[in-house]
């Protein structure tokens, strides 16, 4: 049994791996600790078993993530591994020219997705950051897109206009008539612009329509905005890890 960990920007996610099923774990947010107060990671472990290996995946800051190999060192006696981005592995080919720069997240989504489809597929994870990469049915990564996700713009606006207010959730409209809904419809609309505009770039590069897979905590709302074909897959990085993990990384 592989105990397998997602640690990204805003929460933390852990599986148990039998080689065959993922056992989904809780899920822990992070995001809002205090400057120096020590995220309690101990009472995700009370009731795991020991496992054989752990694998993390991490694109969290570094005192985050020391701060979680320390707790898993307390609690575990067995071998830690982080998976970082590699030039090649799982049949996926990094087209970053500094590999290990590609985020972990990001190169586990699109060797998940290899895997299932082998086809060409553009693979979107809207957390905290909105992250877009396009790979063919051959594995080749054609590389990607970062940007704020729809709650960073939000956030941002908030806190760089002086007249906004403190604005309410409002409903995404095409032509708003009050400001809570003008932010939160250009917010998401933007980035179903950005899907769409990479969506049909990988068309053109590729010669053929990409399928298009959602990931991330604003899956479920980007969805109800694209007019594309599209499908969300839950867990995507965990179950990326749990084939890297099988793989020992290659």
């Amino acid at each position: 049994m592989k105990l397998l960990i997602d640690l990204g920007n805003s929460r933390l996610k852990w599986a148990l791996w039998d080689g065959t099923q993922l056992q989904r774990g809780s899920t822990l947010k992070h995001v809002a600790t205090a400057a120096g107060e020590e995220v309690d990671f101990a009472a995700l472990w009370k009731d795991v078993q020991p496992p054989l290996a752990i694998w993390v995946a991490s694109v969290a800051a570094t005192a985050l993530e020391q701060a979680l190999g320390r707790s898993l060192v307390e609690h575990f006696v067995c071998p830690i591994r982080y998976a970082r981005s590699p030039a090649a592995a799982c049949g996926v080919r990094n087209a970053y020219s500094a590999p290990a720069r590609l985020g972990i997240d990001r190169f586990l989504g699109l060797v998940e997705v290899h895997a299932q489809i082998q086809a060409a597929t553009v693979v979107v994870s809207c957390g905290t950051a909105l992250t877009l990469d396009a790979i063919g049915a051959d594995g080749r990564h054609l590389g990607g897109l970062i940007a704020p996700a729809p709650a960073l713009m939000r956030s941002a606006l908030l806190d760089h206009t002086a007249r906004l207010g403190d604005l309410q959730s409002a409903q995404i409209v095409d032509f708003a008539d009050t400001t809570a809904a003008a932010v939160e419809s250009g917010t998401w609309l933007a980035a179903v612009a950005l899907v769409e505009r990479f969506a049909a770039r990988t068309r053109a590069a590729l010669g053929t329509p990409p399928v298009i897979v959602l990931a991330g905590g604003g899956a479920k709302r980007l969805a109800s905005l694209l007019e594309l074909e599209h499908r969300i897959e839950p867990d995507l990085v965990l179950r990326g890890l749990a084939r890297f993990a099988d793989s020992g990384g290659v």
